[in-house]
């Protein structure tokens, strides 16, 4: 009996699968030889058995458990009884191998011993897989491009297609610019009702409409903040805006005719300065 590296019985998923097609198909046929093999050195089988097409991975619900399995480590070892039962092409059987691979779980094909990643000629194989797996990927590349540079000549829109094309997306549009106009919804909510972006929202509005700060205010309340910041006016913690008055500046040392230093008011507007204060001239002694 062969027995893992931990004592116990070298565990083997098996797997078989026929396609819908395929109405003569028994996956019994597939099975036999492979309970057969498992049995003669002594190991444990686990069957796995699919009624699908190869590339229907979404109804081959016994691989998915079989892998599912193996990343959890519950087997050792996947065979089958030819290599097209199990993967649709080369990427796929790669991918596959690779993934199987980083388990630490070996694949086995019993019609096609040279198969097998658990032998120094399997592990050959592999790297071979991967190299032509690698060129396919190129050549598959290769052709989206061709197909793309195509296509754009004869006019075609290239990506993803835009948001105004949506079904009914034009009125629903419509529906939140009024109330954006109205002040009843920011932008951001806007964008969450409509699907996009606010990003994507700010540029479907244009500039004349992105008064707003960063979508949340209405377009007067974001024009006063502005103003408030470039006019040079600050607000203390708790109390009222101060503006101060700045004069030309003179040879005198800043100050004005009078003699005064600059005022600060207490309202949001410059205070006036001081008027100059008319003397006449003395008269000289005799």
């Amino acid at each position: 009996m062969s027995l893992a590296m931990n004592g116990r019985p070298v565990r083997v998923a098996i797997y078989a699968r026929v396609s819908t097609r395929d109405k003569d198909q028994d996956v019994e046929l597939q099975l036999v030889p492979l309970r057969e093999y498992v049995a003669v050195h002594g190991w444990e089988a686990h069957e796995y058995s699919d009624e699908a097409a190869a590339g229907d991975l979404q109804h081959r619900t016994d691989w998915q458990r079989l892998l599912a399995d193996a990343a959890r480590r519950r087997i050792d070892r996947v065979m089958v009884w030819k290599l097209d039962r199990a993967f649709r092409s080369t990427l796929h059987a790669l991918s596959t191998l690779q993934e199987l691979d980083h388990h630490r779980v070996g694949f086995a094909s019993l019609t096609q011993p040279e198969l097998d990643t658990t032998s120094a000629t399997g592990r050959l194989v592999f790297t071979i897989l991967a190299a032509v797996g690698e060129m396919e990927r190129e050549l598959i590349r290769d052709r989206v491009r061709e197909g793309m540079r195509h296509a754009a000549a004869k006019g075609a829109h290239i990506g993803r297609p835009p948001v105004t094309s949506r079904r009914n997306f034009n009125a629903r549009f419509e529906r939140v610019r009024s109330e954006l106009v109205r002040g009843t919804i920011s932008r951001r909510k806007a964008a969450r009702r409509l699907g996009i972006g606010t990003a994507t929202l700010a540029r479907l509005l244009g500039p004349s409409e992105t008064g707003g700060d960063r979508g949340v205010d209405a377009p007067g309340q974001s024009r006063q903040k502005s103003t408030a910041f470039h006019t040079g006016r600050r607000r203390k913690r708790g109390g009222p805006i101060k503006a101060t008055v700045r004069p030309a500046v003179s040879p005198d040392g800043g100050r004005n005719a009078s003699g005064a230093r600059p005022q600060t008011s207490e309202v949001g507007h410059t205070a006036p300065a001081a008027p100059a204060i008319a003397t006449a001239p003395r008269a000289r002694a005799r």
